[in-house]
């Protein structure tokens, strides 16, 4: 239990800051964040709080599909919004005015950083993080495929957050391209089985 409390807070973390990467790195977010973005900018507000808004109001389109959520479900709403506005205003401007390899590179780290992240928190098997319990669970409650599913999900978000001013670039595209093959890869490092326990002894 403790390795996988620690597991799932670092997880959680990364995740936060992988964000940030991909923020500054300025050539196109994840679809959720290009979501959250678009929201933050209509608004000005940070954008870590409304990613913390936005999954809670994910959490309540569970109810009917009856989906229940984990210990790290509402950590996962909670701690990554809030490690994202404090990293962010760390930073500040310190990564403004990169060069376009250095920008490329921080593309890539975020990408990789946020694979690595997504396993952790999956693999600590404390509950899945809001967005992907909704597409499960609306996968498993209309028959339809997860791909098909998070592809609608994802589409959906993407031109909402596009028409509110969020970024949408080549960072998007292989943001969509890569992750699942680096979350499948890093969870054979992560998602360990428990150890079974040793027989006591009469």
């Amino acid at each position: 239990m403790p390795r996988r409390l620690i597991q799932l807070f670092l997880g959680l973390v990364a995740y936060g800051l992988s964000m940030v990467l991909l923020v500054q790195a300025g050539l196109g977010l994840m679809p959720w964040d290009v979501l959250h973005q678009g929201i933050a900018l209509q608004g000005d507000w940070p954008m870590g709080r409304v990613a913390i808004v936005v999954g809670f109001a994910v959490l309540l389109a569970w109810i009917p599909i009856r989906q229940r959520p984990g210990f790290g479900t509402v950590c996962n709403v909670v701690v990554i919004g809030l490690v994202f506005d404090a990293a962010m205003a760390w930073i500040g401007g310190a990564l403004a005015d990169l060069t376009l390899p250095a920008r490329v590179g921080l593309l890539a780290g975020g990408i990789v950083l946020n694979g690595a992240a997504t396993a952790a928190y999956i693999g600590a098997r404390f509950g899945p993080g809001p967005r992907d319990g909704l597409m499960t669970g609306l996968a498993r409650r209309t028959g339809w495929s997860v791909r098909l599913v998070r592809t609608l999900i994802e589409g959906g978000v993407l031109l909402a957050g596009f028409l509110l001013g969020g970024s949408l670039g080549l960072g998007t595209l292989a943001y969509a391209l890569t992750i699942g093959p680096l979350i499948q890869r890093m969870l054979l490092l992560f998602n360990r089985p428990p150890r079974p326990r040793a027989a006591s002894v009469a």
